[in-house]
């Protein structure tokens, strides 16, 4: 990398010759053989700071679970001794906000904006794709220099164009629609009679068979892709199990440790988190054997609050996957960089799925378009990873469910939705909650403060005018056949049965009609 000089006035004292040695210690040799002699011949006119090399980054995010399923965030039940014992060399942010479903938060995630600036306001009909004008991060990361590779849940269109061989990845390792195995009318759906235990996996363009455990698999590749890259290239990974999402599938014989000590369908559940603990594990050890740990950005988060886990633990607060509060967007978030930041630290700080493209972007030194400038609207984390406790401004977020009927967007304003900054939340415009003095949202105070009311709202109005011209995908239509299921056909040969067909037929048929009374309702509006 290259050395940079800078005029100085004084000799280094034996203090600062000791900080620079521990400077340098990652760095090439003759950096530090240039600064000892620099420093024991006397030079006192120059010292020198070498550009750290751009860290490599992986992204950790497991599906469906909450910020109360795991041991460090409180649960007195559930073992996570790997993720705990990171999340204690991290910085961790306490309020970090991500969207109430699957989907929504793998956009906003990859382009730093709102989900429904991305036409993402579901996870099926088609409402699940990623408009293809929007630049992910794969795509600025590449522009960087890196190698990017996803392996797990991608859920952001399962037709050709959507995939993520098209959208900035160059390594691909994944399932189809939401879950492995599920299947809904249009374009979203998986390979035919697929499941957790020996999944058909779609790696670059092609199914191929396998023979283990979903999570195993996607971590394991996520390894075998990682040790496989040059040394002189930095990558970018995204390692996204389906786990622990429903269908809760797991190895035939596997142990469950809560019977009798939690309800039966949180067994499976907790089983397939301690799992993707124990592969979370092998990979931060892997890190380490690669030599690849020092200059290794790993974050650490899920995409929505708590499902199956919530009865059991969560943390206080209310609400749960799907809903506007807290319980339904706020998410354990932990980020190590032990060549960038200091770990071991907290900040309460608001912060929130878009502002990590920002920060990435930042750290891998992109030079953002004018296109990029303008499409993210999240704020780097950087000031709060390099100091927990710096000056962050207030800010004002919108969450909001999505998922309204076909024709039903404009009753769905007001339904399902919460927008708050550092303190306040209001909720469907009619509660208003002090989230400082009252975390798990039991006192309505909406009366007791009329100008952050106000305030709220007409930053909410704001924001729903923006986004309407962007909900690209409101009246698509999609495929007959879902088009994984078209492919794995062609490549292993098969057609879908009569009864299947008819299935199809039917569900389609009803998505129609649906989305009939959406072009109806939308061709009455007055001009």
């Amino acid at each position: 990398m290259p050395l940079v000089l800078a005029p100085r006035r004084s000799v280094c004292s034996a203090l600062q010759l000791a900080q620079l040695t521990s400077w340098f210690t990652p760095l090439p040799r003759l950096a530090n053989l240039f600064a000892c002699i620099a420093l024991i011949t006397g030079l006192p006119q120059w010292t020198s700071h070498v550009q750290a090399a751009p860290p490599n980054i992986i992204i950790v995010m497991p599906d469906d679970v909450g910020y109360g399923d795991f041991a460090c965030n409180g649960n007195p039940i559930i073992k996570t001794p790997a993720v705990d014992a990171f999340s204690k060399q991290s910085v961790r942010f306490t309020d970090f906000q991500v969207s109430p479903t699957c989907a929504p938060t793998r956009a906003a995630l990859l382009t730093g904006r709102h989900e429904f600036k991305n036409g993402v306001t579901h996870s099926i009909w088609e409402r699940e794709r990623l408009a293809l004008d929007s630049v992910t991060l794969a795509d600025a990361l590449k522009s960087a220099g890196y190698t990017t590779g996803i392996f797990g849940k991608w859920h952001l269109g399962d037709e050709a164009e959507y995939q993520p061989n098209r959208r900035g990845f160059d390594e691909v390792y994944i399932h189809g629609a939401g879950g492995i195995g599920q299947t809904y009318p249009g374009s979203c759906g998986d390979a035919p009679d697929n499941t957790n235990n020996k999944p058909a996996i779609l790696h670059n363009g092609k199914f191929i068979k396998t023979d283990g455990y979903c999570t195993d698999l996607f971590f394991n590749q996520a390894e075998k892709w990682i040790a496989a890259q040059k040394p002189s290239q930095p990558f970018f990974a995204v390692i996204t199990p389906n786990a622990a999402h429903t269908p809760h599938v797991i190895p035939e014989g596997a142990k469950l440790n809560y019977t009798g000590k939690i309800p039966a369908n949180a067994e499976k559940f907790y089983w397939m988190i301690e799992n993707i603990d124990d592969n979370f594990g092998q990979l931060l050890a892997f890190l380490e054997k690669q030599g690849l740990a020092e200059n290794t950005l790993v974050i650490f988060m899920t995409d929505n609050g708590g499902t199956a886990g919530v009865p059991i633990f969560n943390a206080g607060m209310r609400g749960s996957k799907g809903t506007e509060c807290q319980g339904g967007v706020r998410v354990p978030s932990f980020w190590r960089w032990p060549a960038g930041f200091a770990g071991n630290k907290e900040t309460a700080a608001l912060a929130t799925h878009i502002d990590i493209f920002p920060t990435l972007a930042e750290i891998a030194g992109v030079k953002s378009s004018d296109k990029v400038k303008s499409q993210v609207e999240g704020r780097s984390l950087m000031p709060l990873l390099k100091n927990p406790n710096a000056d962050w401004p207030n800010r004002t977020l919108v969450t909001h469910r999505g998922r309204w009927e076909h024709g039903e967007i404009a009753d769905a304003k007001h339904k399902n939705f919460s927008i708050r900054d550092q303190q306040y939340a209001l909720v469907n415009n009619k509660q208003l909650y002090d989230l400082k003095a009252d975390p798990g949202q039991k006192v309505d105070v909406i009366g007791q403060h009329p100008e952050v009311v106000a305030r709220l709202r007409k930053d909410y109005d704001k924001w729903w005018n923006e986004i309407q011209p962007l909900l690209v995908n409101e009246n698509a239509e999609g495929p007959m056949v879902n088009p994984y299921k078209e492919l794995y056909w062609k490549q292993f040969g098969g057609r879908p049965s009569e009864e299947q067909l008819k299935a199809e037929d039917a569900r389609l048929k009803a998505y129609k009609k649906q989305l009939g009374k959406q072009k109806k309702k939308s061709r009455a509006k007055p001009k």
